[in-house]
């Protein structure tokens, strides 16, 4: 028989600016080492690709994406906020988090305060 966990992983999903996908990756390996189930953005509409070059197709994109990551949020048991910047969305992100109870944490606890 499989021995089970005592407790399953954590879930945590990555929020911030997609200009640190970069600093997300490593979020993600540093948070998946610690064994912990990562959840992230999965587009960066800042880079070129072919499912939004042309920018009608990346407007209609946008809020589809913006509800994926919260159903994300919604799914995870913890927020980590990567990046020394808050943005509009990210902050909204992160209002959402506080308005379901999930704890947040900051890869640049200094950027907290600007997070409200």
């Amino acid at each position: 028989m499989f021995a089970l966990l005592a407790r399953e992983p954590t879930v945590v999903v990555i929020c911030g600016s997609t200009r640190f996908m970069a600093e997300m990756a490593e979020a993600n390996w540093q948070e998946t080492a610690a064994g912990r189930i990562v959840l992230a953005p999965g587009c960066n509409l800042k880079e070129p690709h072919p499912l939004w070059n042309d920018p009608a197709d990346a407007e209609a994109l946008k809020p589809k994406l913006d509800a994926l990551h919260r159903a994300k949020i919604r799914m995870a048991d913890e927020v980590l906020v990567v990046g020394d910047y808050i943005g509009d969305s990210t902050r909204a992100e992160i209002a959402y988090a506080h308005e379901l109870g999930k704890p947040v944490r900051y890869t640049h606890p200094e950027v907290e305060e600007t997070a409200k």
